[in-house]
């Protein structure tokens, strides 16, 4: 079993040292810097501190539901310090892997979206067709149509390339299936994240994860993810910021995405808060997905310095 992580809360000279030690934060936000639409107390106040000291201060985020300009505006109205380039999602994650390393070729070019408004909204910014998403023409009941359509390819856009999943709060057999068949004729199979749960309102509800298993297992074929712990992430999030990873700290609350992101990224350290998904017994086992290598009650704590 991995080292035990070192209690940052109530300790000054501890948490001094820590920030000290560090140039860049990554935060995750659900369950670190807000749950729902309720900010944790103290956080605008523990960001402004960290970038008064000089800090870089990145938020990088697997809702995919969400664009950088939603962040941007969810952050601000939060009294959350912040730009839009400061911000990381996974839907951006996923229109720059599509649109800078796949560079799908004419014909073949158009992504099928699982997903949200953040999700169009990127592919757009990165000038990538997609199709499904908020489209109300498939936020419905399956026919006997769409079956046969569906069946003999007369339903499918013989310019889609990429099958990309994200949370979707309207996901039906219809886009499901459309999104089989597209993955059967050979489309790339390619998931904005696989979290679980999403931590709303001081509860838990479906992830992107949970939407996308269903065609994962129909189609038995496993998507490449483009959010946290995925380190095709972590190097586009590495190349945008010119970041040292041995001076970076990611912050988070879950042991799978965000502090394994950080181990299996080779950064300089891993700080957990108990705000979120995971406590302190889920690291304190054996079989440990991750073990990060700082922990707090919340994120405020951090505040709390000389």
């Amino acid at each position: 079993m991995a080292s035990s992580p070192k209690y940052l809360t109530g300790d000054k000279a501890a948490i001094n040292e820590f920030i000290d030690k560090f140039d860049t934060f990554l935060f995750d936000c659900d369950g670190v810097l807000w749950s729902g639409d309720h900010v944790f107390d103290g956080v605008p106040q523990t960001i402004m501190m960290l970038k008064a000291r000089g800090k870089r201060t990145v938020f990088v985020t697997n809702n995919s539901t969400k664009s950088r300009e939603d962040y941007l505006r969810k952050l601000s109205s939060l009294h959350i310090p912040c730009e839009k380039e400061d911000v990381f999602g996974s839907s951006y994650s996923a229109a720059v892997y599509i649109s800078r390393i796949l560079k799908l070729p004419p014909g073949k070019n158009k992504v099928f979206a699982i997903g949200e408004a953040g999700v169009e909204r990127e592919l757009a910014a990165e000038g990538i067709p997609c199709i499904c998403g908020t489209d109300p023409h498939f936020r419905r009941d399956i026919t006997p149509d769409d079956f046969k359509a569906l069946a003999d390819g007369t339903a499918l856009d013989p310019e889609v390339g990429v099958v990309l999943c994200g949370l979707d709060f309207h996901i039906n057999y219809l886009k499901l299936s459309t999104a089989l068949h597209y993955l059967k004729r050979g489309a790339i199979f390619l998931a904005t994240n696989t979290d679980s749960t999403l931590p709303m309102h001081h509860s838990f509800f479906m992830g992107a994860g949970s939407i996308m298993i269903p065609l994962e297992f129909a189609s038995g074929t496993k998507p490449l993810e483009l959010g946290k712990p995925s380190q095709a992430m972590m190097d586009a999030v590495e190349g945008k910021f010119q970041l040292d990873r041995s001076k970076t700290c990611m912050i988070g609350d879950r042991l799978n995405t965000d502090i394994k992101f950080g181990i299996e990224g080779k950064l300089g350290g891993t700080l957990h808060v108990l705000t979120g998904v995971h406590k302190k017994e889920d690291w304190d086992t054996e079989d440990a997905v991750a073990v990060p290598s700082y922990y707090a009650d919340k994120l405020s704590d951090l505040a709390v310095v000389a």
